[in-house]
């Protein structure tokens, strides 16, 4: 019997990502850490990559929280401020926090493939597409 202390570590290599997620328009999300790859309960990561001159379309990420990591590009990400439209340029290096619900997108305005690092509060990659920023998002009451 294996408690939880012994259980083994799992590898997942950079090759081996899969594509098996939810998507959005304009950019591939690529999935490693998840409960369908590795089994974990609380937390997804993964890659994605935004194409040049494109963006992602307006969404939420339900319940998760999620943290983004600037690996290379110049990604704009893109949320709503009452009337106003808010836009955050960021470069490799930089960090974003979406909170849960916030809809919001991903824009690369370069010539250049945008890829950052994802990881999420959840198991699953969970993705809600929006006609816009400003669409109103069902949150569950406590």
């Amino acid at each position: 019997m294996t408690d939880l202390w012994h259980q083994p570590l799992r590898h997942i290599r950079g090759a081996d990502l899969t594509g098996d997620t939810n998507q959005t328009t304009g950019m591939t999300r690529l999935e490693a850490i998840s409960g369908k790859t590795v089994g974990s309960s609380k937390v997804w990561m993964g890659e994605t990559h935004v194409a040049p001159v494109t963006n992602s379309g307006d969404h939420h990420h339900g319940e998760a929280e999620t943290a983004i990591y600037v690996k290379s590009g110049h990604p704009v990400f893109v949320f709503a401020d009452g009337d106003e439209e808010i836009r955050i340029e960021t470069g490799p290096g930089d960090y974003i926090f979406v909170p849960p619900y916030v809809p919001h997108r991903e824009e690369n305005p370069t010539d250049e493939e945008a890829v950052v690092i994802i990881a999420r509060s959840s198991q699953e990659g969970v993705v809600v597409n929006l006609p816009s920023l400003w669409a109103p998002v069902d949150v569950p009451e406590d």
